[in-house]
């Protein structure tokens, strides 16, 4: 008789333990779908509305969003050093070369000009690489069909939209600044033999005029940058 309650104990008791287990299992899959809608909803609602600067996580965010917070710092590290590169490299840049009205101003500007351009090419080279190391970082994600749909539009505006814009603007602004330099170089190198008058500039041969006018078709060839660089100074990336 003993042996049978034992037999029915262990019955029990081995149902009681199986349905544990599922209760365990359902609330850990329960959590993860709730961090994954979470970090969707924050992709949806914040990022996908956010300007050029992304918000840090609290650390309550990252308790709700669990491993995904980590699928986030991939965006905000590309975002982080893309604004640096617009705020401390691109930012001083425009203003210098926003500056100049007259072209008396290439003259009086340069050495700044060159001083502010001098990064750009690093700052270059800068954005390539942490484009290079999302795309990586990305590629060895894990996410659902449902969060990667969202994700993924995540990542192309913050990531490869505005790294499709530097990359190539940041040479051409460089090559716009030096442009700007040499002018000013040119002028500098003139003495009293050039005369700024009326907002122009007057030299006494056809060959210095010929020089400055030379200067001035490489600067419009490379003007563009400039507007396109005001907006990306703008938060129009």
């Amino acid at each position: 008789m003993a042996s049978g309650l034992s037999r029915i104990w262990m019955r029990t008791g081995m149902l009681m333990v199986s349905a544990l287990v599922v209760l365990q299992l359902t609330a850990c899959g329960d959590k993860e779908g709730d961090q994954r809608k979470a970090f969707s909803d924050f992709l949806q609602n914040t990022v996908m509305r956010s300007g050029e600067h992304l918000p840090s996580l609290s650390e309550n965010q990252k308790q709700t969003f669990g491993n995904y917070a980590s699928d986030y710092a991939i965006l905000y590290g590309f975002s982080q050093q893309a604004n640096q590169a617009i705020d401390q490299g691109m930012r001083p840049v425009v203003d210098e070369l926003a500056a100049i009205r007259v072209p008396q101003d290439y003259l009086t500007r340069r050495d700044s000009l060159r001083q502010a351009s001098s990064n750009l090419s690093v700052l270059t080279q800068q954005i390539q690489s942490a484009k290079m190391q999302a795309d990586s970082s990305k590629a060895t994600l894990k996410q659902p069909d449902d969060l990667k749909k969202v994700y993924d539009a995540a990542f192309a505006k913050v990531v490869t939209q505005p790294a499709s814009t530097l990359i190539p603007l940041l040479p051409q602004l460089q090559a716009l600044s030096q442009a700007a330099v040499q002018t000013g170089d040119y002028l500098q190198s003139q003495g009293a033999r050039v005369t700024f008058n009326d907002g122009g500039v007057q030299f006494p041969t056809q060959d210095q005029a010929t020089q400055y006018n030379t200067l001035m078709s490489n600067l419009s060839s490379n003007a563009q940058a400039l507007t396109q660089a005001q907006n990306a100074v703008q938060g129009g990336l």
